[in-house]
């Protein structure tokens, strides 16, 4: 394009329309860090009504005591097993490790008893929904970092035109909250952001907001619109960059807020839907079959302790500003700074401070999307892996409710229960050679009359072996039970046989994948044991495909450990290869099995014989429909997006783009950013807009996106010409 001066683009920006601000007027607000080392129950908030926040102890006796019996029952028959004789070092091991995992199961597996008669319950007669006009101001948050633009404006279109439909749509303001550092993607933002305001912004409140720095990551982003913007706002329904949620779960949540004066946070369960490789559709039906009878159980026991996961739920302002505020945790990464998995101890600190957190089980019409394959979900489940065991941290915290407590313990048992089970088959792999290959000491030292034979209860081994799958694959069948008896929710599935082989394909394939994530989940513990930080990354949500070589590179380790348990098995005899082999067959098919279920083609087949199938590929939900046919005009608006050199040369692109640029804080004197100083640097040795942005790289072009002085500094440059360039 021609070149024009500054002048001039000050004064044809000065000459349009006035441009309206991408954010509302600030109204600030305090939201302290909370102190995990002292607390006074003095500061606890009283109910409004008698029973607010009381949950009813005799559902944590039932589930939790009836899992109590059932670990104390299960560690004592492993004891049974092992002594038969004088119990080795090596045995005792064995039964610590059995202990700890088979203590794990047992919950999940009380739990889900109650939810599946619940979940019956409800499918029979769905619970009533309230008709009550809204009084109050619910924000919508959508944080986002590095995603897809059009799926996340077209999102929002979806969802506040659903709302608006409803009558209700001035209840809803909606945010688009940005920590997107690639600035391509900033670019393709505004654009997208622009649209979205031609399209709905006469009728809704949308706004848009891009932090200059990504503090504090998702939680510091969230934090900082309550800092600035939140006091506008009775609630904030806190959405992820693939959430989808229809328009009556949101009245229905924020009405239930408003009926309930003592709940600060009320979360939905998420299902999974969009998959399309076949990892992404064994997560989805794995959760849309098992996950109802799982969480109705949760929400159940866990009663008025329930936990936040981070999305797709709504929090009432008051208490997440007063209560909620993250600190710092002391120390370096892994373990120390900012606190990765703040979902859980936000909910935690929500409930300390006597507010009510509840988990609506009863509440369909919530949406998400997964991970498209085994490394995806690794480098999702790595991040999640240091937040979780972050929690050792906190867990200890005063002030906690003791199932606050349980939640936390929970995310680290998650990752945890990795390496122990990992370490119980090794364990046990020691002990059948030692039995094999070393000459036991049958007389020890101590005078005895018998010798000290190595030996076991092979006939009660098998049947605690038997008890033990039970343990594990209850939830998953009671889900499936569940779900086939309904006959809508069959018939959408592809009917009677087809759901029987989703089932059966399900287990199969979910049981060669645990093995590899196994191995992921104690690499990933290992990681940070050794002070190796996560990072952040953003997710991949569609194409899950790698190339050969780089899933050979990716999975060596796992099929290495394969090779030598089938190897130490081998030499000691066929009968423990052959009880070894369902963990040893995922591990050396490592590489196979994460190319198929990462393949879109091979997705795409499954998918066509009617094979693990959901309600929501039968009946697509409106909300998701709606959102694909908005999504082609940010599409073709995003395709038009000017690049930077544009962003700053044409006076309309900057005008605007000045009007979206978040408020700069104040920096303290002599504190110079090493970044800005760079990129003024080399803005101020250029000779045109063009020639400075191929002296960026991709952080300062970001950087002088979110900083006046530096874009306008940019912006000057398309003033120059030869006879006065420096």
């Amino acid at each position: 394009m021609d070149k024009v001066s500054f002048q001039t683009v000050h004064q044809h920006a000065a000459a349009m329309p006035p441009i309206e601000s991408g954010m509302p007027v600030e109204r600030p607000g305090e939201m302290p860090a909370q102190s995990l080392q002292s607390f006074s129950a003095e500061n606890r908030r009283s109910p409004v009504k008698p029973n607010g926040c009381h949950s009813h102890a005799w559902r944590r006796w039932l589930v939790l005591g009836s899992a109590l019996l059932l670990s104390v029952w299960g560690i004592n028959e492993m004891r049974a097993v092992l002594a038969v004789g004088e119990m080795t070092f090596v045995e005792y091991l064995v039964l610590l490790l059995f202990s700890l995992t088979f203590s794990w199961i047992t919950v999940a597996f009380s739990g889900s008893i109650i939810g599946f008669f619940y979940v019956l319950g409800q499918r029979r007669s769905p619970p009533a929904r309230s008709k009550i006009p809204l009084n109050g101001r619910t924000a919508v948050l959508m944080p986002t970092y590095n995603e897809a633009p059009e799926r996340i404006f077209a999102s929002i279109e979806a969802m506040a035109c659903a709302v608006g439909e409803t009558g209700e749509g001035k209840a809803f303001d909606w945010f688009v909250i940005s920590d997107t550092t690639d600035p391509d993607i900033a670019l393709t933002e505004e654009a997208g952001f622009h649209a979205l305001r031609e399209r709905i912004g006469k009728t809704v409140n949308v706004y848009y907001r891009r932090r200059r720095q990504n503090t504090a990551r998702k939680a510091g982003n969230v934090a900082d619109f309550c800092r600035r913007w939140g006091a506008h706002y009775d609630h904030l329904l806190v959405l992820d960059a693939d959430s989808l949620m229809e328009a009556g779960t949101m009245l229905e949540l924020a009405r239930r807020m408003e009926a309930d004066p003592d709940a600060g946070l009320i979360q939905t369960i998420p299902q999974l839907i969009n998959g399309t490789t076949l990892m992404a559709r064994l997560q989805q039906f794995a959760t849309r079959v098992y996950g109802p009878v799982v969480g109705t159980g949760l929400a159940w026991w866990t009663d008025k302790e329930g936990n936040f996961w981070g999305h797709n739920a709504i929090i009432r302002t008051t208490a997440f500003m007063s209560a909620a505020g993250l600190p710092d945790l002391k120390g370096a990464p892994p373990f120390g700074g900012h606190i990765l998995s703040h979902d859980f101890v936000e909910a935690a600190l929500i409930r300390r401070a006597g507010w009510s957190v509840i988990i609506a089980a009863d509440l369909g019409g919530s949406y998400e999307e997964c991970p498209p394959s085994m490394i995806d979900l690794a480098i999702r489940d790595r991040r999640w892996c240091q937040g979780n065991l972050q929690h050792s941290r906190v867990v200890t915290a005063k002030g906690l409710h003791w199932v606050s407590r349980t939640h936390l313990l929970t995310g680290i048992m998650s990752y945890l229960s990795s390496p122990l089970w990992l370490m119980l088959i090794m364990v046990g792999l020691v002990l059948a050679l030692q039995a094999q290959f070393i000459r036991p000491e049958y007389f020890t030292d101590e005078f005895s009359l018998f010798p000290s034979w190595p030996r076991m209860d092979a006939a009660r081994a098998l049947t605690l072996f038997f008890f033990t799958m039970i343990i594990l694959f209850t939830p998953k069948v009671l889900g499936f039970i569940s779900y086939l008896m309904n006959g809508t929710l069959r018939r959408q599935s592809g009917g009677f046989f087809r759901l029987i082989l989703s089932f059966i394909l399900e287990v199969i394939l979910s049981a060669l994948i645990a093995p590899i994530m196994m191995l992921i989940h104690s690499g990933a513990v290992m990681s940070i044991l050794l002070g190796h930080d996560s990072g952040w990354n953003p997710q991949r949500r569609d194409d899950g495909s790698l190339p050969l070589k780089s899933l050979i590179y990716r999975h060596r380790w796992h099929m290495t450990v394969g090779i030598f348990l089938t190897v130490a098995a081998y030499f000691n005899s066929l009968v423990l290869l052959a009880w070894l082999s369902p963990a040893i067959a995922g591990m050396l098919l490592a590489v196979p099995l994460s190319m198929l279920t990462s393949s879109w083609t091979v997705g795409a087949r499954v998918k066509k014989w009617g094979l693990l199938r959901t309600p929501d590929e039968a009946q697509r939900p409106a909300i998701r429909q709606a959102m694909d046919d908005t999504r082609v005009a940010y599409e073709e608006a995003i395709s038009f997006s000017p690049d930077l050199v544009e962003m700053a040369s044409n006076p309309r692109w900057y005008a605007v783009h000045l009007a979206l640029i978040d408020r700069m804080p104040s920096r303290p004197r002599g504190q110079v950013d090493a970044v800005e100083a760079t990129a003024a640097m080399k803005i101020r040795e250029a000779t045109s807009v063009s020639e400075a942005v191929s002296y960026l790289n991709q952080r300062e072009q970001a950087l002088v996106l979110a900083t006046p002085e530096l874009f306008t500094a940019l912006s000057h440059l398309s003033q120059l010409t030869p006879a006065n360039v420096r």
